[in-house]
């Protein structure tokens, strides 16, 4: 039987198992729904990638599979944690392109994922230690902590004419993404980062048109999509967010209406796809837990792919693709464990336990590249 997504049912012998089945999306052929999740690992030292990434990632890259790269920086502005990667320099640049071809020799497809911190940082990450930009100069509680235990300094409120700077560093990053020779981009709107500080009502307290309406929070995200698929094209474009996440006080009064108004808005730019975290993810660190809340209607209203991600095991990721909830699933910490996920989801294999205490190590082996395969 004709799978009409590519690929012959018959032969693969996984038609049962949805996660496994092939997927068009865009001019990518995947071979299965299974997406590496984008997941900081602090092992870019000074801010440049390293020769381990090459090993980690290549140890998750299948034929047709689809990678996304941890958190890129955009800028010198946009650091917000200790060894995560940029990709604004030459050197920065060069440095991805080893890692990219380790995937790409494995017949993996690739996407970096292009992010600003925003006020989630603080001056020892910023160039000549001003203050860290947002939209706003709310700061964050003092209860919360940066990942080194030090306190997060108050924003400085981005004037309206240095916008188009910020928007502009997504682009000439998206740029050197493809000449790094990524397969596309990921925007990072989700998690309370600077793109979802705009967006979310409880951060964003601006007056001029970047400020109020949805439409005028919504406006910088937009830009930057608009902006990343002139320079590289919309099918390679993709954005993450997180309507429903109150990751560092970005929260929004009507998660659900915000949601809905950019899965509309996108559909304007026919970028490849949206990547948008389940609303069971409200609760950081706690179990995914049953709420009101459904990706289903920004499923319904986006017209590509489209990715879930929070939380899901090979059980009720299977259930999502059969029930047509989304295209994709996106996985983070079994991935990060278990290099050979799609192998062992086709198995039914047993999975290796994550250890939460090494995910942020320095370390270039441990916690990173020294999860077993099925055949160890």
């Amino acid at each position: 039987m004709e799978n009409p997504n590519g690929g012959n049912e018959d032969q693969a012998g996984v038609a049962k198992i949805p996660l496994l089945k092939p997927y068009k999306m865009g001019k990518f052929h995947l071979s299965h729904r299974i997406v590496l999740a984008p997941l900081t690992r602090q092992r870019s030292y000074g801010n440049v990638s390293q020769p381990h990434a090459a090993l980690y990632y290549s140890q998750r890259a299948t034929k047709g599979g689809l990678l996304i790269a941890e958190a890129t920086a955009v800028s010198d502005t946009a650091l917000g944690y200790p060894d995560t990667p940029g990709i604004w320099t030459k050197e920065q640049t060069e440095a991805w392109k080893p890692i990219v071809k380790a995937v790409h020799d494995k017949g993996g497809i690739f996407f970096c994922q292009i992010w600003h911190a925003g006020r989630v940082s603080n001056t020892s990450y910023m160039p000549n230690g001003e203050a860290p930009i947002s939209c706003t100069d709310k700061p964050l509680g003092a209860h919360l902590r940066m990942a080194d235990g030090s306190e997060f300094t108050p924003p400085r409120r981005l004037r309206t004419e240095e916008i188009p700077q910020i928007v502009n560093d997504f682009r000439i990053a998206a740029r050197n993404a493809i000449e790094a020779g990524f397969d596309g981009v990921e925007i990072h709107g989700a998690h309370g980062y600077l793109i979802d500080q705009f967006m979310k009502d409880q951060v964003n307290d601006r007056t001029d048109q970047y400020g109020g309406s949805m439409e005028n929070r919504c406006r910088f995200a937009l830009e930057i999509v608009e902006a990343v698929s002139k320079e590289i094209g919309a099918d390679r474009v993709g954005i993450r967010l997180s309507p429903f996440a109150d990751y560092m006080e970005a929260e929004d009064s009507n998660p659900e209406a915000l949601g809905l108004y950019m899965a509309n808005a996108l559909n304007k730019y026919g970028i490849l796809y949206v990547h948008m975290i389940e609303p069971r993810m409200i609760i950081a660190h706690g179990e995914p837990m049953t709420t009101v809340h459904s990706l289903l209607p920004m499923r319904k209203a986006f017209n590509g792919t489209f990715i879930a991600v929070g939380g899901y095991n090979r059980e009720d990721g299977n259930e999502a693709i059969a029930e047509n909830y989304a295209d994709l699933i996106a996985f983070g910490r079994l991935f990060l464990a278990n290099p050979d996920l799609a192998r062992r989801f086709e198995l039914n294999a047993r999975l290796n336990k994550y250890n939460r205490a090494t995910f942020y190590l320095p370390d270039p082996v441990i916690g990173y590249t020294d999860y077993p395969f099925l055949e160890e």
